[in-house]
């Protein structure tokens, strides 16, 4: 079941990463005209109105980048798959729909069908089209049916059962929507205590990449809460829309930085240098970027203590920031580039504060992680004992691929083709399944200087690479197939 959502989560990435375009095309027509829709200047319309485009429409992107991301080989028919089940349910359970299916007015129908087009819908399109397709592409029909043999029959399996799957919302929807928005509404009445616990739980879940679940909850349309998307669309209350993303902003661009630098200091003289170079560089990508699995990784399994710490000054930033309502927003992290395109933006309130807060946080990061390192002897990167782990120097010789020997080591270590059966990556991390984990060589892995390595199952095992995980898994596949 974990490494079912494990790859639920990673195939949310997909279409999440498209939200930066929308941020960077948002960003800039605010910057040029600050009062919205663009009155001022058609050029900022035009940029407003075309990220809204992506926006607005999160649910579709949903529905096709899961069934996309789920699908064994994905494949471009399960995208296709993907958008058919999102158009049936919600064409078929639209209010006008609904009206005629009750013989009522459209104005009575349940509330509820008003909002069957969201995110959460779109999820379960790309679930159910993704195992439409594991389960029928490769199905052979009769000869006078062949034509719609294989994979052409995916989007008509996929249309067939989202017919039956409306016909049970159609009863249920109402009630699971009702749901849905009040555990939303409990969250945020709790206000600030609401956004700080969100802030904890989502460090908490990341070892397990199910943090992606959590995130959709607050992030999008599924609870009635749809965070980043008010934001950038400008709808909700300033000071209040934007509180689950603000306080992330002094956490990943300046918090872990300062991580990064204590661990650097208390590590061992002779292995500072070794630290220096993936800590430091683990701290500018979490500042600029707002990428913070490398530094997390580097001591989420040597010092979970030090990492529930961590997670504790995160809800407590989203605690401050939502209490004194300053709000950012951001379309892929919260690090530099989308804290300027977003703090012009008509719902930003006081974002400068958040800089400020940052500021505070650094130097508590710095000074509690660096007695907490001390005091307990933690193991962290720099600091392990020298039998336990000798990095290798990377050098390589002309012409070659750094990540393709990155790749090869890794492949090496996880026991080479005898023992690989699946290689998947999300945005930072390798995620592979072996048939024997025994034959697993996690020296040799953490030998290549990746900030970590996790085992999340008797089969499965993640490799915490960085943001170019995707160019090594595509070298490592491409020694699969030989």
């Amino acid at each position: 079941m974990k490494n079912y959502f494990q790859r639920l989560g990673r195939s949310l990435m997909l279409p999440v990463a498209v939200l930066p375009a929308a941020a960077i095309l948002m960003g800039i027509g605010y910057w040029i005209d600050p009062t919205g829709w663009g009155a001022d200047s058609p050029l900022a319309a035009f940029l407003i109105k075309a990220g809204a485009s992506i926006i607005d429409n999160i649910p579709i992107l949903f529905a096709v980048g899961i069934a996309f991301g789920m699908s064994k080989e994905r494949d471009g028919s399960a995208a296709l798959s993907g958008l058919v089940a999102y158009l049936v349910v919600t064409t078929l359970l639209s209010p006008g729909s609904v009206s005629m299916l009750q013989g009522i007015e459209v104005e009575k129908v349940d509330p509820a069908f008003g909002k069957i087009g969201n995110a959460f819908i779109g999820i379960i399109s790309g679930i159910i089209a993704s195992n439409m397709y594991n389960r029928f592409s490769h199905v052979k029909l009769p000869d006078a049916l062949a034509f719609f043999s294989g994979k052409r029959l995916v989007p008509i399996m996929t249309a067939v059962t989202m017919l039956v799957v409306s016909g049970a919302l159609f009863f249920v929807w109402p009630a699971i929507f009702s749901g849905l928005v009040s555990f939303g509404t409990g969250m945020s009445k709790l206000g600030a205590v609401g956004a700080g616990l969100y802030g904890f739980f989502n460090r908490l879940l990341i070892p397990t990449g199910l943090h992606h679940a959590l995130n959709s909850v607050f992030w999008f349309d599924v609870a009635g809460i749809n965070d980043i998307g008010n934001f950038w669309a400008s709808k909700g209350v300033k000071g209040v829309t934007g509180m689950y993303q603000a306080g992330f902003f002094p956490v990943m661009m300046f918090g872990l930085p300062a991580a990064a630098l204590a661990m650097v200091h208390t590590a061992k003289t002779k292995k500072k240098k070794q630290a220096a170079s993936l800590m430091l560089a683990a701290g500018f990508a979490a500042f600029f970027t707002g990428v913070t699995e490398p530094i997390e990784f580097a001591f989420m399994f040597l010092a979970p203590g030090l990492y529930l710490v961590h997670a504790v000054l995160t809800g407590l930033s989203l605690t401050v920031a939502a209490l004194f309502h300053w709000t950012a927003g951001f379309g892929f992290s919260a690090g530099l580039v989308d804290f300027i395109l977003s703090s012009r933006l008509p719902l930003a309130n006081q974002p400068y504060m958040l800089l400020v807060q940052g500021l505070v946080f650094a130097v508590i990061y710095y000074f509690l992680f660096r007695f907490i390192i001390t005091k307990f002897n933690l193991k962290t990167p720099g600091r392990e004992e020298d039998e336990d782990l000798e990095v290798e120097d990377e050098a390589y010789a002309a012409g070659d691929d750094k990540h393709a020997v990155l790749a090869a080591k890794i492949y090496d270590g996880l026991g080479g083709k005898e023992n690989v059966k699946a290689i998947d990556n999300c945005t930072t991390r390798l995620r592979l399944e072996v048939k024997d984990m025994d034959a697993v060589d996690q020296k040799k892995i953490k030998a290549t200087g990746v900030p970590g390595v996790n085992v999340v199952g008797p089969h499965s095992i993640q490799v915490i690479v960085g943001t170019s995980v995707q160019f090594v898994a595509d070298e490592m596949a491409k020694l699969h197939r030989r």
